[in-house]
């Protein structure tokens, strides 16, 4: 019998405030990932102060705080924490700017698939 510990998966927090879109995306995650999820920007704010997360995705229109602006201040924050947008902005401009403006490690278009976030996920996370 080995005494090896598995090794644990990346931690993600995923935020949106679409109930039905962060329940497909959490499912589709699961078994990769060690997913987390929150409604709100406010609320993922408390969640990061309290666990380490390897990446945090999140959408850019929510209520209260934008998604880019949320991950702009997690940038300064939890610097170690690699930063995913999705957004259903499809201007070049605003996705360009975006990245630089969050350190932004992908910027995705909704609608997006489990897999497809899962490969940006992995992109994201250090090699």
């Amino acid at each position: 019998m080995s005494n090896a510990k598995p090794i644990p998966q990346p931690a993600v927090l995923l935020v949106d405030d679409e109930p039905l879109i962060r329940e497909v995306l959490r499912m589709g995650l699961r078994g990769q990932f060690d997913v987390e999820v929150a409604c709100s920007a406010d609320e993922a704010q408390i969640m990061m102060a309290t666990r380490n997360y390897d990446v945090v995705v999140c959408d850019h229109l929510m209520p209260g705080e934008e998604g880019l602006s949320f991950l702009s201040r997690a940038r300064t924050q939890f610097p170690q924490v690699q930063r995913i947008l999705m957004t259903g902005y499809t201007n070049p401009e605003l996705l360009s700017r975006s990245t630089a403006l969050a350190g932004l490690s992908g910027c995705l278009t909704k609608p997006v698939s489990a897999a497809e976030l899962a490969e940006a996920i992995r992109l994201a996370l250090p090699r």
